[in-house]
């Protein structure tokens, strides 16, 4: 049985609850935003990364203008996306703790400085390294639009995706196992 619907403007809270549990199930991509250089860097976990256009290439995230990765973003007028694999949930709750801060949250981790000296972490699935086109600051948060200045591929395809407020892994070849077994023609997953 369905829940009842609540229309915006009658309870703020009702509405924001229920828009957070509309959100939650739809699975997102994690994946690293990182921003700064040398010993003044930061970064945080996102599940909200679209593509804005292929053609020329761009990218947007929203960055809650009170993270510790925004000011960096707006100085620097860079950052980069780190995709984490399956195997990475440690780094995305790391980088989602509220406890740590700028760099502790890279302490013990991979990573190294790219072209453009932001930060890349090591084993993600794939970095792209951004330069800021525009930055539309709306409510709490900052819509960055991001020109990809380069974009570097692992081999590995297994990815981690955050569903309904937990972690999941999507890895390739099990999942192709299993559409097969629930019917779905290999014709249409491939």
């Amino acid at each position: 049985m369905s829940k009842p619907n609540i229309h915006a403007g009658r309870n703020a809270d009702a509405v924001g609850g229920q828009f957070r549990s509309v959100m939650r199930r739809l699975a997102g991509g994690v994946s690293i935003i990182t921003a700064g250089k040398d010993d003044d860097i930061a970064g945080m976990t996102v599940t909200s990364l679209p593509s804005l256009s292929a053609d020329p290439p761009r990218l947007l995230v929203n960055i809650h203008r009170q993270a510790s990765s925004f000011p960096l973003i707006q100085r620097d007028r860079r950052f980069a996306v780190n995709i984490l694999g399956s195997d990475q949930r440690e780094i995305a709750d790391r980088f989602s703790n509220g406890s740590l801060k700028g760099k502790q949250r890279f302490e013990n981790i991979a990573w190294s400085a790219g072209q453009s000296g932001m930060p890349l972490l090591g084993q993600a699935l794939a970095t792209v390294e951004c330069e800021v086109d525009e930055i539309i600051e709306r409510f709490s948060h900052g819509i960055v639009i991001g020109r990809l200045l380069s974009i570097t591929l692992s081999d590995r395809l297994s990815s981690l995706v955050y569903w309904d407020g937990q972690y999941v892994e999507i890895k390739r070849n099990d999942d192709l196992d299993l559409f097969v077994d629930v019917g779905v023609p290999l014709a249409h997953v491939r």
